[in-house]
């Protein structure tokens, strides 16, 4: 089992940045699918962001994509999200996961994630 630590979390105002991190127990980013999700309150946990190095592959959800970046570092094991142009529909708590099937096509859903952060919160602010 993977140990998942978020970090970075806090209250930002419109059009802000923040960077979460995502430290992992070991080195896994060469075997492991990892993944950002976030859940707003009352609202279902989504996708925001995987990687896979084992495939090669990068994706993020498209209300995202032109401004935030998924990112790790190996030898830190640690896994990053750069998020830039924060907006208040980005506000929820955000979760980082690993998944070691690293079947793409069900990397969006979190169910098929077996390992979890404990999450951290970000509130954007008008």
């Amino acid at each position: 089992q993977v140990q998942l630590v978020e970090s970075g979390g806090g209250l930002v105002q419109v059009g802000g940045s923040l960077r979460l991190s995502c430290a992992a127990s070991g080195r896994i980013f060469s075997d492991y699918a990892v993944a950002w999700f976030r859940q707003a309150p009352g609202k279902e946990r989504e996708f925001v962001a995987l990687m896979s190095r084992r495939r090669g592959v990068t994706r993020l959800a498209d209300s995202v994509k032109e401004r935030f970046t998924i990112s790790a570092d190996n030898a830190k094991n640690t896994l990053y999200l750069q998020m830039n142009n924060l907006k208040p529909e980005d506000t929820g708590v955000y979760y980082c996961a690993a998944n070691k099937t690293n079947i793409i096509s069900s990397m969006f859903d979190w169910q098929q994630y077996e390992d979890w952060g404990q999450g951290t919160q970000i509130i954007v602010s008008s």
